[in-house]
């Protein structure tokens, strides 16, 4: 059977899927910060504690993150667009004007995200045009009174609150 699916169909339709926006991110070999945005990150294992992350092939950041000891993942606040989208360009210093702070063995947590994790990577996994990065979490911290940040349909989001009755 012919696969007929065109990789910018099935973008727009993954788009209808939400997703948070979070930062990877740790000092590089010459001690400033380097990292990335990605919204493809998820929950894998409680025990033990595992998290993913998808990094496609074509990245020029992964190779400077992937060898360093730890990553840091940061949850961006609905308030961090402009972080969000810093994060996720390229040719420039993604981390200007980011306040930021460095976590045990260099992994860097952007400052006012909703939730932080500090990793170390686990296992690599190809997996077509995209690597599958396998995390161990070893320290995490949340602040449930910053909203997320949420990618739909192309675009940045913030969540509607309301409050309902349980």
């Amino acid at each position: 059977m012919t696969n007929t699916l065109e990789s910018g169909e099935l973008r727009r339709v993954l788009g209808a899927f939400p997703t948070g926006v979070t930062a990877i991110a740790a000092l590089g070999e010459d001690g400033r910060p380097v990292g990335l945005a990605a919204s493809s990150f998820t929950s894998v294992s409680l025990e033990p504690p595992l998290v993913s992350v998808c990094v496609a092939h074509t990245s020029t950041t992964w190779p400077a993150l992937r060898g360093r000891d730890r990553l840091g993942v940061s949850v961006l606040g609905a308030h961090q667009e402009r972080a969000g989208r810093q994060l996720s360009a390229a040719g420039q210093d993604r981390f200007l004007d980011l306040a930021w702070h460095t976590g045990i063995d260099g992994a860097v947590l952007v400052t006012g995200a909703s939730a932080w994790f500090e990793c170390s990577i686990e296992q690599q996994i190809r997996a077509g045009d995209h690597d599958i990065i396998l995390l161990r979490v070893h320290d995490v911290q949340a602040d449930h009174d910053v909203a997320p940040l949420v990618f739909h349909a192309s675009k940045f989001r913030r969540l509607e609150r309301e409050d309902f009755p349980v």
